[in-house]
């Protein structure tokens, strides 16, 4: 089975007709056009009808029939194919789940552990290492080298715990 990435979830029905609401799980919206196959549950659906209501993504997908199998769906993740991600435009772009796992350094060289996930809020999005939050802005991010598998840091009093630094 080919690899794929969380791109969305069901967060409840829509209307009576089976379309569901979703929670983007990607900034690549067009993974969502009418006629695009997503993973759901392990078995392939297309999209039939998308539209925006009240800045939220609604989704139609096929199988899905009405209200009662919408609110079935709700909390689920719609996956899409890991190969085929959007072209990124810029070098400093990066994909979330590429940077799940990564090594995290500060710029002395002293290792935090690894990025467990990325939280994405409304400013900017988060790195979770452990206990630590880690702003993914410039400021902070000072580099990101996939190839070495690494993310250096530099991070500012109070980011970590007292107790955890040694």
């Amino acid at each position: 089975m080919s690899k794929t990435v969380r791109v969305a979830q069901i967060v409840g029905p829509f209307g009576i007709k089976g379309q569901v609401k979703l929670k983007l799980l990607t900034d690549f919206p067009e993974r969502f056009e009418s006629g695009r196959r997503l993973r759901l549950n392990d078995e392939w659906v297309t999209i039939e009808e998308a539209l925006v209501h009240k800045n939220q993504l609604v989704v139609r997908l096929s199988g899905v029939k009405d209200r009662t199998d919408a609110e079935r769906l709700q909390w689920n993740y719609l996956e899409a194919l890991a190969d085929e991600r959007p072209e990124l435009e810029e070098d400093d772009e990066y994909f979330t789940e590429d940077l799940v796992g990564l090594a995290v350094v500060t710029t002395d060289g002293r290792g935090l552990g690894k990025v467990d996930r990325v939280d994405a809020y409304p400013a900017h999005d988060v790195l979770v290492v452990g206990k630590i939050l880690i702003p993914a802005v410039k400021a902070f991010v000072q580099e990101i080298d996939l190839d070495e598998e690494r993310i250096t840091v530099q991070l500012i009093p109070g980011m970590e715990d007292e107790e955890d630094v040694s």
